[in-house]
């Protein structure tokens, strides 16, 4: 299961359709903390999410998953760049750190290339 965390309810349910479409099972959040507290949780493969939110930002929420020592692959989303923040986000282990708008194609590839990280490491 793929994990769609964004405060933006057009990019959760865009996300969403166009990975359903290829066939990939999705659960939406609204936040961080809707995450955390759910039962999808331990099901997930994959966590798509976006860097600010309000409340737990994606940066603590890959924080938060380290210290619990869940080793779930994140690629991060943002539509404010920051060059530091993605060093952060890369440098935690964060699969992919994506720039708002970006291609269908470098989404499909950055979940290609975290499921089969998942799967070496498993």
């Amino acid at each position: 299961m793929i994990a769609i965390i964004d405060d933006d309810v057009a990019v959760r349910e865009a996300t969403r359709s166009l990975l359903n479409s290829l066939g990939y099972i999705t659960a939406m959040f609204a936040s961080a903390e809707e995450f955390l507290l759910s039962y999808n949780r331990g099901e997930t493969s994959c966590i798509i999410s976006d860097v600010q939110m309000p409340g737990m930002s994606g940066l603590a929420l890959q924080q938060r998953l380290i210290a619990d020592q869940q080793r779930i692959p994140i690629i991060f989303i943002t539509g404010f760049p920051n060059d530091d923040v993605r060093e952060r986000a890369l440098s935690a282990g964060a699969q992919g750190f994506l720039t708002k708008p970006y291609t269908e194609q470098s989404l499909i590839s950055n979940i290609e290339s975290a499921l089969q990280a998942r799967s070496k490491s498993a």
